[in-house]
């Protein structure tokens, strides 16, 4: 093709690319999907879109025995061989293997949540984190766990549960000997030696390591209480606040040898060793031992000559 009919089609080397993405536009699907009723714009789009009905993954990995249904999706996973990151953050030193996580990650920058639910007035960052958002007002969970009864509104969920069957941890930490069953958990537990705390409180000057502990904060400023007690007219700004009440209004632990209740496991195993007689804390220095650590503990004084503060 001459340079003059690459002029005559702009930034387009073809007439078929501007004709796909005039589409972009006037938002015209003319590829139809003869299993579902999804439209595409653009032929290949709809040629991925099949494979998600037969099941076809024809772009494998030669270093692992994992296959993809899209060659951007095999692009990608082999930066994880490779350790390649070549979308960098602007605003700080992150790099990403893939644009997408990228943009996502921007937002925790900007505060931007784009993907609005339509059931009520929360935003999100991330459009797989509203699908899996929308599932909790229609209590979907198409997701099953073949080892368990437990199912899950989304498949990435699903395939960090059946971890815990398999003791799998994929994800490892560069820094120390930590692995993780989960990517989240692991980037998590990252900012531990990074000491980043990406996610600010809009209302003061607070930052947190993870969104969930901002959530529980700004519950301070809001005054929010979501968790109601089901026995009383209760509610609190935290679960384990809800727990904590629970237990003790609620003592589920009844001893076998008299007829005392205990809310709390740690409670109720200390109490069985003055039916039992056992005496798990030792003593290293002489042959003395006892019901419970905290008697121990103040055992050691009388060998160390320490005095209580």
């Amino acid at each position: 093709m001459s340079p003059l009919d690459k002029n005559k089609y702009g930034p387009f080397s073809l007439k078929t690319n501007l004709t796909a993405h005039l589409r972009t536009h006037t938002g015209e699907k003319q590829f139809k999907c003869s299993q579902c009723d999804k439209g595409f714009s653009v032929k290949n789009e709809l040629t991925s879109h099949l494979r998600t009905h037969t099941g076809e993954k024809p772009f494998k990995c030669p270093h692992c025995d994992k296959t993809f249904s899209v060659k951007t999706n095999l692009t990608a996973h082999l930066r994880t061989h490779t350790g390649e990151k070549p979308f960098k953050c602007s605003q700080c030193d992150k790099g990403f293997s893939v644009k997408t996580i990228l943009t996502a990650h921007l937002r925790t920058h900007t505060g931007e949540k784009p993907f609005k639910c339509s059931q009520c007035d929360k935003g999100f960052s991330v459009k797989t984190i509203l699908t899996a958002h929308l599932k909790t007002h229609t209590g979907e969970k198409p997701f099953k766990c073949p080892r368990c009864d437990k199912t899950f509104s989304v498949k990435t969920y699903l395939t960090a549960h059946l971890r815990t069957h398999t003791g799998e941890k994929p994800f490892k930490c560069s820094q120390c000997a930590k692995v993780f069953t989960c990517q989240s958990y692991l980037t998590t537990h990252l900012r531990t030696h990074t000491g980043e705390k990406p996610f600010k409180c809009p209302h003061c000057d607070k930052k947190f390591a993870q969104h969930n502990d901002l959530t529980s904060h700004l519950r301070r400023h809001t005054g929010e209480k979501p968790f109601k007690c089901s026995q009383c007219d209760k509610d609190f700004s935290h679960k384990a606040s809800l727990n904590r009440h629970l237990s003790l209004t609620e003592k589920p632990l009844q001893c076998f040898h008299c007829d005392k209740s205990f809310s709390q496991r740690c409670h109720f195993t200390r109490h069985l060793r003055t039916h039992d007689g056992e005496k798990p804390f030792k003593c290293s220095h002489c042959d003395e031992s006892f019901f419970q650590s905290s008697t121990l503990i103040s055992h050691f004084r009388t060998h160390s000559g320490e005095k209580p503060h």
